[in-house]
């Protein structure tokens, strides 16, 4: 059993899923799901950042 402990997966789980979803998507898309995913939660930061703003504005109105 490996000893790195990454969201209570030890190494020898994090390799089997790794190869795992190589042998489903190729090595060929996994760059572009990674590019995807890359995106999603580069849009999922900027959202939250607008909302963090929005919530500033309404505080210092109030005041």
């Amino acid at each position: 059993m490996g000893t790195l402990l990454l969201f209570g997966l030890g190494m020898t789980e994090i390799l089997i899923i790794v190869l795992v979803i190589l042998l489903l998507f190729g090595g060929r898309k996994i760059p572009e799901l990674m590019r995807g995913l890359g995106k999603g939660i580069k849009g999922f930061k900027d959202e939250m950042k607008e909302t963090g703003k929005e919530d500033i504005g309404k505080k210092e109105k109030e005041e």
